[in-house]
Formats: C-alpha cells, sequence, structure tokens
C-alpha cells in the first residue's frame, strides 16, 4: 500500500470531488448522459408545470358555467402528468445504464490496474482488503453514480425552478421562505465532514471483515483440522461489529441530519403558509396564487430533504472512491524498459547471477542473498538444496524477475534481465512451484494455462507425460471436468500433476522446478521423474529440492545456506568432501 504520508494525503481529499475521478469512465457513454439530461430537463419542467396546472382549475375552474375551462384544464393538467411519467422512465433508464456501464469499466480498468502490480504490491495489501473495494466500493459508487446522482441533479433543478416560480408567483412569500435558507444550509456544512469520515470509516471495517473471511475460507482444512472454527468465528465477528458500529453512527449522524433538514424546512413553509393565507382572508391575495405557491414550496422542500438524504450518499460513495483511488496511485516497480530489448529467436537457457545481494521489500533489514554468483550452462541440470531460508527459491523469484536484487545483475543469454520486458522474459519461463495453484475451470484449461492456444491433442499429451492422464480420464466429466477452487477435487499429488503438465506444454527452454515431486507417491515419482528427465534435454533446468533422491542425477548441485554458496559438485563429490551436504544425505539417507 502506499506510504502512511500518502495515505493521509488521499484520505483528505476523500471529498466529494474525489468523484471526477469517475469522468473518465462516463465520458465513452456521452449519448446516455446527453439523453438523460434531456429527459431529466422535461421531467422537471413537468413537475414544476403541475401547480400552474393547480392554479388554473382552482381560479377558473369552479365558476358557473366553466365546464369548458375546467375540462381543459384537467386535460393539460392529464397531459403534463403523462409527460413527466415518460420523461421520468426515460430519465431512471439512462442514468441506471449510465452508472452500470461505467462502473463496468471502472472495475474492469480497476482488475487490469491490480493484475499489472508486482508480487511486492500483494506482500504489502491483503487480497481480501483488494477484493473488497473491488466489489464493494465500485457498488457504492453505482449506486449514487445509478441513482444518487440523478437525485441529486433533480433535486437541485427542481429546487432552483421552485425557488423561482415562487418568486414569479409571490415575490413577498417568497422572501420570508428565503429568510429561512441559511438555517437549512448550517446542519448540512456542520454534519457533513462527520458523515463523511465515518462513510470511510465504514468501508474500511467492512473491507477488513471481508479479508478475514477470504483468508480462513481459502485456508479451511486447516481451519477445521486445528480446530480453528469457533475462533475464526469470533474474529470474523469482531470485524463485523466494528463494521456496524461505525455503520450506526454513520446511520445515526444521517437520520439526525434528514429530521433537522425536515423540521426546518416544514416549519419555514408552516410560517409562509400562515403568513399567506392571512393574506387570503384579508383579500390581498387569490386562493390559486396561494395554491400554486404552497405547491411550489412543498417542491423545493422535497428537493432540499431528498438533497440532504443524498448528499449521505455521495460523501459515501466519495470515500469509496478514494479508497479506490489509492489502489490506481500503486505503480508496479517491475515494468518493461522504455525500449526493451529482444530476447534471441532460439534462447539457449544460459543463466548468470553475478554478485546478487538481496533483500525482501517486507524484511528490509534480513538479506536473503549476499553476494550471490551462479552460472548455469545452456542445457544444463542445476539443483539447489539447503535447509529452510537458504534463499533457494528466492533465486527463482529473481530469474522470474518478480523482484529485482538491490545490487549486481542477473543475465539470460547475456542480456540483463532489467532490459528485457518482464512478459517477454516469462515467456520464456516454465515455473512448477511447491504449491500448485490450480483455478475453478476444467482440467484441460488449467493444463493449458500457460499456453492458450494448445489444442486438446498437445494437452492431453502433456498429461500424459505428467501421469495425469489416468486420473483425468476417470473424471465424472474427463478433461471438462471443474477442478474446484484452488483444485480442491483433486489430492496434493493430483494437483502436482496437473501444475507439472501445463509447464510441459509450455515448452519454455528454461524449467523452473520447486519442489515439483514434493507430494507425489514413491511410483508416481518415478514415471515423472523419467517424464522429466527426457524433457529436460535441451533444456536449461533449474531445480530445487529438500528430498536429495530427487537430485542426484543433476549435472550440479548448488548447496545454500543463509542467502550463501557454501558447496558445489555432483552428488558423489559432495558427499565426499563432506560439509553440510553431507550432513543433510546422511539424515536423509541413514536415518
Amino acid at each position: 500500500m502506499s506510504t502512511p504520508q500518502q495515505s493521509t494525503s488521499i484520505r483528505q481529499r476523500a471529498r466529494p470531488r474525489a468523484l471526477l475521478s469517475l469522468w473518465p469512465y462516463v465520458r465513452p457513454h456521452r449519448g446516455l448522459a446527453i439523453s438523460w439530461v434531456v429527459f431529466l430537463a422535461l421531467s422537471s419542467s413537468a413537475t414544476l408545470a403541475l401547480p400552474y396546472g393547480v392554479r388554473l382549475i382552482i381560479d377558473h375552474g369552479f365558476r358557473q358555467g366553466a365546464e369548458a375551462a375546467l375540462n381543459r384544464s384537467f386535460m393539460v393538467l392529464f397531459l403534463i402528468a403523462l409527460v413527466l411519467a415518460l420523461a421520468t422512465a426515460g430519465r431512471y433508464f439512462c442514468i441506471t445504464l449510465l452508472g452500470e456501464r461505467a462502473v463496468t469499466s471502472l472495475r474492469q480498468c480497476l482488475y487490469a490496474h491490480l493484475i499489472g502490480q508486482d508480487v511486492a504490491f500483494f506482500e504489502r495489501l491483503r487480497v481480501g482488503e483488494v477484493i473488497s473495494r473491488l466489489g464493494t466500493d465500485t457498488t457504492v459508487v453505482q449506486d449514487m453514480l445509478g441513482s444518487g446522482v440523478s437525485v441529486a441533479l433533480r433535486s437541485i433543478v427542481t429546487l432552483f425552478g421552485s425557488a423561482v416560480l415562487m418568486t414569479w408567483t409571490s415575490p413577498r412569500l417568497a422572501g420570508l421562505t428565503a429568510l429561512v435558507i441559511p438555517g437549512v444550509i448550517l446542519p448540512i456544512a456542520l454534519f457533513g465532514r462527520k458523515l463523511q469520515r465515518l462513510s470511510r470509516s465504514n468501508q474500511d471495517r467492512i473491507a477488513d471483515s471481508a479479508a478475514i473471511a477470504n483468508e480462513t475460507l481459502n485456508a479451511v482444512s486447516t481451519v477445521k483440522a486445528y480446530t480453528r472454527e469457533q475462533v475464526e468465528s469470533e474474529r470474523y465477528n469482531k470485524a463485523a461489529q466494528a463494521a456496524l458500529h461505525t455503520a450506526k453512527q454513520r446511520i445515526q449522524i444521517r437520520a439526525g441530519l434528514t429530521a433537522t433538514i425536515i423540521v426546518l424546512v416544514f416549519g419555514a413553509i408552516t410560517l409562509v403558509l400562515w403568513s399567506g393565507a392571512r393574506d387570503v382572508v384579508a383579500g390581498n391575495l387569490a386562493v390559486g396564487i396561494l395554491g400554486q405557491f404552497v405547491l411550489y414550496a412543498v417542491f423545493a422542500a422535497g428537493a432540499v430533504a431528498a438533497l440532504g438524504e443524498t448528499w449521505g450518499e455521495v460523501l459515501r460513495a466519495a470515500g469509496a472512491m478514494s479508497r479506490i483511488d489509492e489502489l490506481f496511485t500503486e505503480q508496479p516497480v517491475i515494468v518493461a524498459p522504455a525500449a526493451p530489448q529482444p530476447t534471441p529467436r532460439h534462447v539457449r537457457g544460459e543463466i548468470i547471477f553475478e554478485n546478487i545481494e538481496f533483500h525482501y521489500p517486507s524484511r528490509p533489514d534480513t538479506p536473503s542473498l549476499i553476494d550471490f554468483n551462479l552460472h548455469i550452462r545452456p542445457g544444463e541440470r542445476v539443483a539447489l538444496v539447503g535447509p529452510s531460508g537458504a534463499g533457494k527459491s528466492t533465486v527463482l523469484h529473481l530469474l522470474l524477475r518478480f523482484y529485482d536484487p538491490q545490487q549486481g545483475r542477473i543475465l539470460l543469454d547475456g542480456i540483463n534481465l532489467r532490459d528485457l520486458d518482464p512478459v517477454e522474459l516469462r515467456r520464456h519461463l516454465a515455473l512448477v512451484p511447491q504449491e500448485p495453484i490450480l483455478f475453478h475451470t476444467s482440467a484441460a484449461d488449467n493444463i493449458r494455462f500457460g499456453r492458450i492456444e494448445a489444442d486438446q491433442a498437445e494437452i492431453e499429451a502433456a498429461a500424459t507425460a505428467a501421469e495425469a492422464a489416468a486420473f483425468i480420464r476417470s473424471l465424472p466429466q474427463g478433461y471438462a471436468m471443474p477442478l474446484g477452487e484452488r483444485g480442491v477435487r483433486l489430492s496434493g499429488g493430483q494437483k502436482q500433476r496437473i501444475a507439472i503438465a501445463r509447464a510441459l506444454l509450455k515448452n519454455a527452454p528454461v524449467l523452473l522446478l520447486d519442489e515439483a515431486t514434493s507430494s507425489l507417491d514413491a511410483q508416481s515419482e518415478a514415471a515423472i521423474q523419467a517424464a522429466l528427465t527426457r524433457l529436460e534435454q535441451n533444456r536449461t533446468t533449474l531445480v530445487i529440492a529438500h528430498r536429495l533422491a530427487t537430485v542426484q542425477r543433476a549435472d550440479r548441485i548448488v548447496v545454500m545456506d543463509v542467502g550463501h554458496i557454501i558447496a558445489e559438485g555432483r552428488h558423489e563429490e559432495l558427499l565426499q568432501s563432506g560439509g553440510l551436504y553431507a550432513e543433510l544425505a546422511h539424515l536423509q539417507f541413514l536415518s
């Protein structure tokens, strides 16, 4: 996330003008916006014409022998109502569709921006909070844009129109009404800022509860294994209650604001009506004029009340939009250079790490690699071994350019990785992680993930090579069977074989295996090792393994500890030389 100073600055800007950020998403739909304005003008004009029609009926329709005038007056009133009905329907359709389209564009742009962030971004921000901003916050903005804006502008037009026509109808009564306007505006100004802060706080608390739910539901097996259901429910309940508490405060402030405005507005109307009624009794004002003024006053009062109520929605949407803007201000550190260097047509797979020093952004005081130097020749199979925390996975992360080292450089076929487009670089690397990630799509789509254009025959060939074809065919829908979220319908070994098939299908010149066979039984591992042996021919392979039995046939074994290379050689050489590798081998093979 942004720094505390940046967050403070952004939150200070979380005012209604934050909604101006929506303009780029509204602009492509100008036609709908213009149509909405036209319908708004028609509906507001029809609304403001109703009191004049009532005045005509009162003043001229009830006289003796005025049946024709009465009929005309009621016909005009009906036509006005018809225009009002059609214009209101058109206004609703245009603004609602405009809100749907604009917020859909916002969500698409926000998702594309988020998926383009580097890995370090997701170390700093919980995925559940990101999902909350992508879902809940954009829904708040959509509600405001689809209805709140329409109500607000309609109320503003009605208020100003009514004010003008009230002045035209009776300047004296309009003057009395104007005296109470400051008393109505004052509570809006006083309560508005507090309501804005509470709206922002409420959204933050909702995001916290969403993050907890996302975290625990994605690890439901672990939660159940450690019987944490009650504890996690209580943790979620606390977050939900915190959101409810801020929501209650927001609702109380908004309810009080609405009540205050209604009391002030209708109190003013009562005062004005009392004065107008005295004028009618004294013969200084026609009954029809008073009736017309009363209707305009009611329209104006309703518009002010609606504005007071809508203002809370505007502030809530502004708070949500400011949280969304925070995400848009994030920029990835790992980006393509202005003029990226192209990779060779045929990548040989030579990899060189030169004087690398690296600290993870989340652990700046703890070096993961120190003075790290490694040269991997094209087609060589190199295994990285060592205790947990030695820096083995960090080597893969840097090679994939999830991060850049603070010192030194990494070369692929003589080209500095910083000079390459990260997307182009990763096309030449195939990764099988220790914890394979599968998606809630079919088995075929999960294997095709690394090469979307692959046909069914290629998918089945990769599955066969990864020893996955048999269990895939046994699924109820075979290759079309959805595997569930994170592959929940498969065992650990089956998930790992799908991940291996995915990497095999990608057919990249550099193969990265991070404990790729750790979840397999001995029979499956032997079969896959044979498949990998065939596949590793003419490819550079970098293997991480804790089980030394899987690396004995490596061309070279690199022993790491605390971010350093402390030894390298073949299996037999390292056993004879003693040291850490010999200790690890003794523990695994002789214990």
